[in-house]
């Protein structure tokens, strides 16, 4: 039997680490092509910086999530 909650994690992270690399590399690479390589490191600093507070807020869900399953 197939643990179906494990492989919808798991292709849900997979499209979200798809989806972060497919603007890093688009986005940073059409800022290349158009403005430069000066303005893609800017742009590729403002897209990690906008991705940071999404990485802290599900950062504290997952935490939530620990320690909910361990007072279980």
């Amino acid at each position: 039997m197939r643990d179906l909650r494990k492989y919808s994690r798991q292709t849900v992270i997979r499209l979200i680490i798809g989806g972060i690399l497919l603007v890093i590399v688009v986005g940073g690479g059409l800022i290349w092509v158009i403005y430069g390589p000066a303005a893609m490191s800017f742009g590729l600093l403002c897209i990690i910086g906008g991705l940071v507070p999404i990485a802290l807020i599900i950062l504290f869900f997952w935490l939530i999530e620990w320690i909910v399953k361990r007072e279980r």
